[in-house]
């Protein structure tokens, strides 16, 4: 069960988006595993794809689109990722966004396709086609639940976040869904993840502030270290919300969206880790002390990483040398072991380089036995510090991913 995840928070509308979801037995019968997103003409949007070379087909066809033209549709499938598929794939990826274009009359490059699920398999494009009727006789501006439901794969729960604030006398909404459970390293998005905003924002700005927050968020999770060859994070702005276009990062109205976007994002990133596959546990990783940022995250990851770490926090031992040992290799290129403290959440563990005076087995193991742990790493080598969040490695991971394609 998801850690700390209960169910959706409430999803407030965007206005000029609407979400429709059909049954289009992709790859199982009777679940929701086809999405539109509508947009209103004039919608911008800001995206960041997979760094994953092995790019899936809807990938490549999304960045053409975007080089193009505005977005009047996104088309999101599960159940097929569509990678690995060569240019049938591709031809697959174009009939699917034509056929969609032909139904709501906008041209094919203004529809954005994205899909999830096995790799390496055709995607089954009469199947997608014939379920499009029914996901625009469904398009709702409440559809994010429905929506955030039908993008899930080994998801246990749908994922989705929303905020309001203001922005001179107007108020701006975020809301936005993402999936993930497995194969989370994103390196530049997530699995997927659709968000939208009313702001009226110019093209430029919006692609900083995507780019800002991803970094904050979707770019410091990680479950198993793996790099997805569909990941992709978009947000929609349809201007709609009436205030003045923005257009300067350095303005209080940007600083205000940017905050919110961020909180959303950062809600989802989160999410996916907390439902990460088998996860019993949630688990932030923090390193202060470093002399720049690449080398606090050089470290975070090594730890979020380790199988030795992440089988251990399954089992609740403190067993904290595999924490020590993850530090210790980590790839960066200087390392004063003297300097070294660690913590898991309150309780100092490893203080300069050896084992603090007051710690017990006992007092580990009530800390190792919580559902949320912190591991504070302090190198004592300069000011800069990094986060990230992860999740430990139990029995259920290698049953889910052994079995993903049965």
């Amino acid at each position: 069960m998801a850690v700390g995840l209960t169910g959706l928070p409430q999803l407030y509308p965007v206005s000029g988006i609407r979400l429709g979801t059909a049954m289009a037995s992709v790859r199982k019968k009777d679940r929701r595993d086809l999405v539109v997103v509508e947009c209103i003409p004039g919608t911008q949007v800001a995206a960041t794809f997979t760094q994953n070379r092995f790019c899936a087909a809807p990938v490549t066809v999304a960045r053409e689109h975007l080089g193009k033209a505005n977005p009047r549709a996104l088309l999101i499938n599960t159940g097929c990722a569509n990678a690995g598929t060569g240019e049938p794939g591709i031809e697959d990826a174009r009939a699917c966004c034509a056929a969609l274009a032909k139904l709501i009359g906008c041209d094919t490059s203004e529809v954005l396709p994205f899909s999830t699920g096995v790799i390496g398999e055709r995607l089954p494009r009469e199947r997608i086609i014939a379920g499009l009727p029914a996901c625009l006789a469904n398009l709702n501006d409440n559809g994010w639940a429905e929506a955030a439901q039908g993008i899930m794969t080994t998801d246990t729960v749908p994922k989705g976040s929303s905020r309001k604030t203001g922005i001179g006398s107007h108020t701006v909404t975020v809301t936005g869904i993402a999936k993930g459970a497995g194969m989370i390293r994103p390196d530049m998005a997530t699995m997927l993840a659709f968000v939208a905003t009313d702001a009226v924002v110019t093209p430029m700005v919006l692609q900083t502030c995507v780019q800002t927050a991803v970094n904050q968020s979707f770019n410091r999770i990680t479950v198993d270290g793996d790099t997805s060859t569909n990941d992709a994070c978009v947000l929609l702005a349809t201007g709609t919300a009436g205030h003045a276009a923005i257009d300067r990062v350095e303005s209080a109205a940007y600083t205000g969206l940017l905050r919110s976007v961020t909180e959303v994002f950062m809600e989802l990133a989160q999410a996916i880790v907390r439902d990460a596959e088998g996860a019993t546990k949630f688990i932030t990783v923090e390193v202060s002390g470093g002399k720049t940022e690449a080398d606090c995250l050089a470290v975070a990851y090594t730890i979020a990483h380790s199988p030795l770490v992440k089988t251990a926090f399954f089992a609740s031992d403190p067993n904290w040398g595999r924490i020590l040992a993850a530090v210790g290799r980590a790839p960066i290129a200087q390392l004063n072991v003297g300097k070294v403290t660690i913590h898991l959440n309150e309780l100092c563990v490893v203080r300069h380089g050896a084992p603090d005076a007051d710690y017990t087995e006992a007092k580990g193991l009530a800390v190792m036995r919580l559902p949320e742990i912190r591991i504070e790493v302090e190198l004592g080598a300069g000011s800069v510090a990094a986060r990230i969040w992860t999740s430990d490695l139990s029995h259920d991971y290698v049953r889910i991913n052994a079995e993903y394609r049965s």
